[in-house]
C-alpha cells in the first residue's frame, strides 16, 4: 500500500505503517521498535457463532495461531500489537475461547511482548493475560492491555474503533483502526459478486472530533485555543485477521459500526486496497 504523504514516511526506515502483501497484517515502526499489527483476531469465534446464530463449525484455532506465528517468523519484530477483539465473546472469556487465547498468548510471549488495544469484545482479557503470565514457567515477555481510548507509540496511534480515541492518540502521523472488518463487494467474472477483505486509507477529517472532543486546528480556531496544532494523520482501517468474522461492506449502503467513521474519512480521498496491495481508488466508487 503506497503512502500518500511525506509525514508518514521516514527516509531512513520507510513507511511508519506498511501492510504486508496478501495478509491482513502490517509492520509499524514505533520509536526504536518494530511491531506486527493485526486487528480482530476473535479467538473462539466458532463458539460465538454456535450460540449467536446456531452455526456449527469446526474450530479454526490452530490455523489462526499457526498463521500468526508464521508471520512472526517471516517478519521478526519487537512486539505484537492487536487492535482489539483478541477474543470473540462479549464478556469474560470462557471454555474453548480461554484455551485458544492461553495457547496463543503463551506461544507469542515466548517470542515478543504483546500489546492489546482494548476492543468491545475484550471485557475479560486481563484475566487471561494474568493467568498466562503467572501459570506458565515458559513466559519470557508480558502483555499490556490498554484503555479503549487507545495508545500512541512514537508517531503512530492505535485504537480499536468502537469508542472515541483519546486526544493524545490523535496527535500522530498515522492512526491505525480496527473494529470495522472492512470488506468490498466486487463483481466477479461471471456477472455475480463476492465479498473480499480490504484496507482503507485516507487523511483524517477533524470535523467529528471537533464536534465531539472540542479538537480544532490552529487555522480553524480564531482565538488560537486549539488542542491540536498539526495536520491530520492518515487513517488506516485494518481488515479482520479472522476470516470468519464477517464485516462491513464499505462500498455499499451498509452503515459503519464505529462512532467516528466514515465521518472521519475525508470524502473521496479515502482509497480501498485489496489484501494483495491493489489500489482500487475511493472506496465509495469501487
Amino acid at each position: 500500500m503506497p503512502t500518500d504523504t511525506d509525514t508518514d514516511t521516514d527516509a531512513a526506515t520507510g513507511p511508519l505503517v506498511e501492510p504486508l502483501p496478501s495478509v491482513p497484517a502490517a509492520i509499524a515502526r514505533i520509536e526504536t521498535e518494530t511491531a506486527l499489527v493485526i486487528a480482530d483476531y476473535h479467538a473462539g469465534i466458532e463458539i460465538g457463532l454456535r450460540y449467536e446464530r446456531g452455526v456449527e463449525l469446526d474450530s479454526n484455532a490452530e490455523d489462526r495461531r499457526r498463521r500468526l506465528l508464521e508471520l512472526l517468523t517471516q517478519h521478526p519484530v519487537d512486539r505484537l500489537i492487536i487492535l482489539g477483539d483478541a477474543g470473540h465473546r462479549i464478556g469474560n472469556p470462557a471454555d474453548e475461547e480461554t484455551q485458544e487465547l492461553m495457547s496463543l498468548f503463551t506461544s507469542v510471549l515466548n517470542r515478543v511482548p504483546i500489546t492489546v488495544v482494548r476492543g468491545n469484545h475484550d471485557a475479560g482479557i486481563e484475566s487471561v493475560a494474568t493467568t498466562v503470565e503467572t501459570d506458565s514457567t515458559q513466559i519470557e515477555h508480558t502483555i499490556n492491555v490498554t484503555d479503549a481510548s487507545g495508545i500512541k507509540c512514537g508517531h503512530v496511534g492505535f485504537v480499536h474503533g468502537h469508542s472515541w480515541p483519546d486526544e493524545t492518540v490523535l496527535d500522530c502521523d498515522v492512526l491505525c483502526v480496527g473494529h470495522e472488518h472492512p470488506q468490498l463487494r466486487v463483481a466477479d467474472h461471471v456477472g455475480g459478486s463476492q465479498q473480499t477483505r480490504a484496507w482503507l486509507r485516507g487523511p483524517l477529517d477533524w470535523t467529528p472530533f471537533k464536534n465531539k472532543l472540542g479538537i480544532e486546528r490552529s487555522f480553524d480556531s480564531p482565538d488560537n485555543t486549539q488542542n491540536v496544532n498539526r495536520d491530520p494523520p492518515d487513517v488506516i482501517l485494518f481488515p479482520a485477521f479472522n476470516e470468519r468474522s464477517g464485516g462491513t461492506q464499505v462500498n455499499t449502503d451498509e452503515g459503519f459500526l464505529s462512532p467516528f467513521l466514515p465521518a472521519a474519512f475525508e470524502k473521496n480521498h479515502t482509497d480501498a486496497y485489496l489484501l494483495d496491495g491493489t489500489r482500487l481508488g475511493p472506496y465509495q466508487s469501487v
